[in-house]
């Protein structure tokens, strides 16, 4: 079965959420949702979220100072007072945390699913490809299956973010041959940033862009992308095929997206943005795929905590194009 063709440039209109004419953006949503559900008022959102981890390797050498490792913040993110478990509460979503490529046993949390490809992480993409053909795809069917798995349980929107420690070099990478921007306008240099590791960083992004050079872009995941990138990809690409729309979240979960599009531009169609932030090239990227952002923030948080923090508004949009039908109905 082939992804139904909806082309977000034939069919494209601002959602940006302002407070002037929100009512009609509000209006705009319902409508989105309604041609991609083939009903007039659509069906209220059962949301899934689906949190894919891995580590990197490229960031053994990079020599940062003491952060939480990607184990950690598993930890963290499947406790049960974690934000992102009270925000799928407050929205009704589903929340899966997968590991796809950790480099740490986590067999003591009963809230991860254990999907290993790589049990030391992705590849140093400064030396060598992310991972081999056979990892590759394997990983993506990861990411199909789970979003094969999610809609079978009866979610009608997937959000997909990650879990990663040092993924920075890999997503400024891809986002550099994809969008086709120098190295520095794609690597976030916060306030905060060491000078030092931002220069190390960003030799590495040039490291393996030139190893990588001539990749054609529906290869370009597998040689500079995450495991977890890829599993993302994979869900997006699962989704679509299914007939069931995503949220984008935050600038790691964009770039897998991207990525998924350079298989197949018909997966954007069935893509929302939940937010913009002035994260390094999270605008153009976003402007790649034809994406207009629910919303604008500094910083994008990631680890799918804005998508999920948009579900309720998605909600409301619904049920407000409810009340007005109903309304219409009783005319």
């Amino acid at each position: 079965m082939g992804i139904p063709s909806i082309h977000p440039e034939q069919d494209r209109h601002s959602i940006l959420l302002q407070p002037s004419s929100c009512v009609s953006k509000m209006e705009n949503l319902a409508l989105w949702f309604s041609k991609r559900q083939n009903k007039e008022v659509p069906d209220s959102i059962h949301a899934a979220t689906v949190l894919f981890a891995a580590d990197h390797c490229v960031a053994n050498s990079i020599e940062y100072p003491a952060i939480a490792s990607t184990a950690d913040r598993i930890r963290n993110a499947s406790a049960s007072d974690a934000v992102i478990a009270e925000l799928c509460r407050q929205s009704g979503s589903n929340l899966h945390i997968v590991d796809v490529g950790v480099n740490e046993s986590l067999a003591d949390i009963d809230a991860v699913e254990h999907a290993k490809v790589r049990s030391t992480g992705t590849a140093d993409i400064t030396v060598e490809s992310a991972m081999n053909q056979a990892e590759y795809w394997e990983i993506v069917g990861i990411g199909e299956e789970m979003a094969n798995r999610t809609v079978a349980a009866g979610a009608n929107l997937l959000i997909a973010g990650s879990i990663a420690a040092g993924n920075r070099i890999s997503i400024a990478a891809i986002i550099s041959e994809l969008v086709g921007l120098p190295s520095e306008q794609t690597l976030t240099l916060n306030p905060d940033t060491n000078p030092e590791i931002y220069a190390r960083e960003l030799m590495a992004v040039e490291k393996a862009r030139a190893r990588a050079a001539g990749t054609p872009s529906h290869d370009v995941l597998r040689e500079l992308g995450g495991l977890e990138m890829a599993a993302m990809a994979g869900f997006y690409r699962g989704a679509a095929l299914k007939g069931v729309p995503v949220l984008i979240d935050g600038l790691a979960s964009a770039t897998a997206a991207l990525a998924a599009i350079a298989w197949d531009v018909r997966i954007a169609g069935w893509m929302l943005a939940s937010h913009v932030s002035s994260d390094t090239g999270h605008q153009e990227v976003l402007e790649e795929m034809g994406l207009d952002p629910l919303i604008e923030l500094k910083h994008s948080i990631g680890e799918g905590k804005v998508a999920t923090l948009m579900v309720p508004v998605l909600q409301s949009a619904i049920s407000l194009q409810r009340g007005l039908a109903s309304i219409e109905a009783q005319t």
